[in-house]
């Protein structure tokens, strides 16, 4: 499965300096003209040193790091929702995706105005918060009538679709995210098919200057506190610093972080962040040919993880054969493992592990 995440904010407050360090200045990207309605798409890879850890055992063609997908929105305006700038014609974009990069900007000064007029990322926040929950409130009360008129034949799911719709408007009325809302196991189901934007979880990125590139001046921690009271989660990036860093060789890269006292890119945080926002975990295949990670939910079964390879692997799961990290680093080669009886037979009931290096035998 991939994730699939949308960069949203106001316009001028870093989005495009960050989407193209996260694609390594567009490399791997599709990139479309400034303030069009098209999104900018780039595949980014999850760092992952455990990868490196295995191909240090075992020797292969290829390694392949967990994929994210991220999406540039066009710039968010004050009045989006009622058709001012790009108006709402950029929210099927924002559907799609599983959840949200929030970009805000956390520095003073600077070439580039703030659309605003000043800085002042609660104000910010508010705005695109704001013009979201417009948007699916529109789209709740577009749907809500509907879904009632249903209801009155008494199907079951178009009852609780009725009631689900209800309760989003009211919440949403109350200029709240739909994501607030505490819902039971069938309510959160349904949710997923409603496409609203504001039911997305949200991950802060604080857009820094090169002098708090650790993010621990003031405007910072006032997005942290904001985060903090909706259960989310900020990462400072200094996005001029990390546009830097994409385009310098390994080592180059390696020099002017130690300098900046850090001991990676800040994208890395984010990426492994995203993951965890969104209750996603990695396991391994390793072989000759390739050594590769591949995103599951945590709570996956080892058929549902086999699913993710490809969709026969699920069907035919015969038992899945297992080993840690820390089993290669002990024994040196899976035969050693073998020997050593550390390679674990699991069948369909066993929950996958964060790390676990797997081997699937199905039958088709």
């Amino acid at each position: 499965m991939a994730l699939e995440v949308g960069i949203v904010g106001l316009p001028n407050v870093g989005k495009s300096t960050l989407f193209n360090a996260l694609t390594s200045a567009g490399a791997l990207a599709a990139n479309y003209p400034f303030a069009t309605i098209e999104p900018n798409i780039g595949v980014v890879s999850v760092p992952d040193e455990r990868l490196s850890v295995i191909n240090q055992f075992q020797k292969t063609e290829k390694i392949l790091p967990a994929q994210v997908r991220i999406v540039d929105i066009a710039g968010i305006v004050r009045g989006a929702s009622t058709g001012e700038g790009l108006g709402n014609k950029f929210l099927s974009h924002i559907r799609e995706v599983d959840a949200i990069l929030h970009v805000v900007r956390c520095f003073e000064g600077g070439e580039i105005l703030h659309v605003e007029g000043s800085v002042d990322p609660l104000r910010d926040i508010d705005t695109i918060d704001t013009e979201l929950a417009l948007a699916d409130l529109e789209s709740v009360s577009a749907s809500l009538d509907k879904s009632v008129r249903l209801a009155r034949t008494g199907d079951k799911d178009a009852v609780l679709r009725a009631d689900l719709l209800g309760k989003c408007k009211v919440h949403l009325n109350a200029a709240k995210p739909v994501r607030s809302l505490e819902l039971n196991a069938d309510e959160k189901k349904a949710l997923k098919s409603l496409g609203l934007i504001t039911a997305k979880k949200v991950l802060y990125v604080a857009n820094v200057d090169e002098n708090d590139v650790h993010g621990k001046g003031p405007l910072v921690d006032r997005v942290r506190e904001r985060a903090r009271a909706e259960g989310g989660v900020v990462v400072p990036v200094c996005g001029k610093l990390e546009s830097e860093l994409s385009e310098l060789p390994e080592a180059d890269r390696k020099e002017m972080l130690a300098a900046m006292d850090l001991s990676e890119p800040a994208l890395a945080t984010l990426a492994r962040e995203a993951y965890r926002l969104l209750g996603l975990q990695s396991y391994f295949t390793a072989g000759p040919k390739e050594i590769r990670a591949w995103t599951i939910p945590v709570g996956a079964t080892a058929p549902q993880a086999a699913g993710v390879i490809h969709t026969d692997f699920e069907k035919g799961f015969i038992r899945a054969e297992i080993y840690t990290l820390e089993d290669l680093k002990q024994y040196k080669t899976e035969q050693a493992i073998k020997a050593a009886g550390k390679m674990r037979a699991e069948g369909k009931s066993y929950v996958m592990k964060d790390g676990d290096v797997t081997h699937f035998l199905f039958n088709v």
